[in-house]
């Protein structure tokens, strides 16, 4: 950190310091609920009712690939205790396959069903449609990638106070 300016404190530059996290971590909370909320919009667009909109995620992240439910979590995408639900009632609904492992047993892994390919074609297009409006709007590629840096940088500060929490430092 450098060195406050004359008259400013390290007192002041703490609480700004402060005040700004404070501020990031509200917006990023706000935008993530409206994120789920244009979600939601188009899966009622589109008629989609038997999945919601954390689901239908899943299925556009998991794409073409087939993975074990341990490795949705290891994504980070998602809580792990809600996964496992989340997982089953895309089984139920028919979105996903789902298939022992043949060289663990005891994995199961799981891809996209017909009607999950399907779903995440629309929310692909979903996304094109949100891109082709980005270019039209006062929304540059440097700022998402100026906001992308930042959010990258707070996901390497909060793991590291992970981490260091893990060798038994107090947070």
């Amino acid at each position: 950190m450098s060195t406050p300016e004359p008259g400013i404190t390290s007192s002041d530059v703490g609480s700004a310091v402060k005040r700004e996290y404070l501020e990031a971590i509200k917006l990023i909370e706000r935008l993530h609920r409206q994120f789920l909320e244009v979600v939601k919009t188009e899966l009622d667009r589109i008629g989609v009712e038997d999945i919601n909109n954390i689901q239908a995620l899943i299925l556009f992240n998991i794409g073409e690939e087939e993975l074990t439910v341990g490795e949705l979590t290891n994504r980070g995408y998602y809580l792990g205790s809600n996964v496992s639900y989340n997982v089953r009632k895309m089984v139920e609904n028919g979105y996903l396959v789902q298939e022992r492992s043949t060289h663990d047993r005891r994995s199961i892994r799981v891809r996209l069903s017909d009607k999950g390919l399907a779903l995440c074609g629309q929310i692909g297009d979903m996304f094109e449609r949100h891109a082709g409006a980005l270019t039209e709007s006062n929304i540059a590629p440097e700022d998402l990638n100026a906001a992308s840096v930042s959010y990258r940088q707070l996901e390497r500060f909060w793991i590291s106070m992970l981490n260091f929490n893990l060798r038994g430092t107090i947070l």
